[in-house]
């Protein structure tokens, strides 16, 4: 099978597209048949050596990138249930290293759903690893309720947009802070209220807030700001992937509110099945900013290195007959 590998890290040209043996699924895994994948920041971050002091595991080059799959299921462990071959499903590939940037990859049954059925493949590869970061801040930690007060920071991002539309969805007043160019982006999610935190100081303009969700992993000084302006027993959740800084904590018992690192790791089956229901419900939209082929990854990096409109970059695998 063709699949992405690097054997070195680097800038975007270590991307390499070579012929390797197709995968083998273990009893807990599915091999799925990949129709797209899409590039996220932690893509960038393995593949040029920035993250590789804080992974948990160690990595074995060469290694496939790629943390978003859809496809097809083309052969099912012997635990696995709830799958057969012939399923379209998506999901989070096992990460890292034996990822989705290739013609077929054995991934853990649970963390895979069907996939929705009112949207492409191209479309549900956009959705996994950002929809599921933005249903842990806003849902698990943020638990909205209907008529609260949400703030997201980073509200046109990956991870923002899907956000934006949980929170409405949960009958929240969502305000989204972004740059004034995604305003309109924003406003057809559902957003109730916009700020341009380029130009404005988001604290000295809003009051009452019930739950924060920092999409754009601004930090401490950010979520300091945002916790003056919220609500006792207010929530706040962070895409920043480490513990919450000291002042934080502290500032968040102050007000007895609650603040919530995301990880998304115990529930993933569950949440894509809700989330492709919402879909084709017609109460969820995907952006996508534009689509290359596998053997374009490289050019794919580097947009995403400079990409400022919304939506996510999408690696087309193979077409659908």
């Amino acid at each position: 099978m063709k699949a992405i590998r690097i054997h070195e890290f680097g800038l975007p040209e270590v991307l390499k597209l070579e012929e390797i043996e197709r995968p083998m699924p273990a009893p807990n895994e599915i091999l799925v048949k990949v129709y797209a994948s899409a590039v996220n920041p932690i893509d960038m971050k393995i593949r040029d050596g920035s993250v590789i002091s804080r992974l948990h595991v160690k990595l074995h080059l060469p290694i496939i990138l790629g943390w978003d799959a859809s496809g097809i299921v083309e052969e099912i462990g012997s635990e696995v249930t709830g799958f057969k071959k012939g399923d379209e499903v998506y999901g989070i590939p096992n990460f890292p290293g034996d990822g989705s940037y290739a013609e077929y990859v054995a991934v853990s049954a649970e963390k895979f759903a069907l996939k929705p059925k009112s949207i492409s493949f191209n479309q549900a590869a956009a959705v996994p690893v950002s929809a599921i970061a933005a249903w842990d801040g806003i849902i698990r930690g943020g638990q909205v309720q209907p008529g609260e007060r949400v703030l997201i920071h980073g509200a046109a991002g990956n991870v923002g947009h899907f956000a934006v539309q949980f929170a409405k969805w949960k009958g929240a007043y969502v305000i989204g802070a972004a740059q004034t160019a995604d305003f309109d982006f924003l406003k057809q999610l559902g957003a109730d209220e916009v700020i341009d935190y380029q130009s404005k100081n988001f604290e000295e303009l809003l009051t009452g807030i019930d739950v924060v969700f920092d999409a754009a992993v601004l930090g401490g000084d950010t979520q300091l700001k945002s916790i003056k302006i919220m609500n006792r027993n207010g929530r706040l959740s962070t895409t920043q992937g480490y513990p919450l800084i000291e002042d934080v904590t502290k500032a968040l018992a102050e007000k007895d509110a609650k603040g919530h690192v995301i990880y998304g790791e115990n529930k993933i089956q569950g949440w894509l099945t809700e989330i492709a229901r919402l879909f084709d419900e017609n109460k969820l939209k995907v952006a996508i900013n534009k689509v290359y082929s596998l053997e374009q990854v490289s050019d794919a990096h580097r947009e995403a290195q400079i990409k400022r409109r919304p939506g996510k970059l999408v690696l087309e695998v193979r077409k659908k007959n």
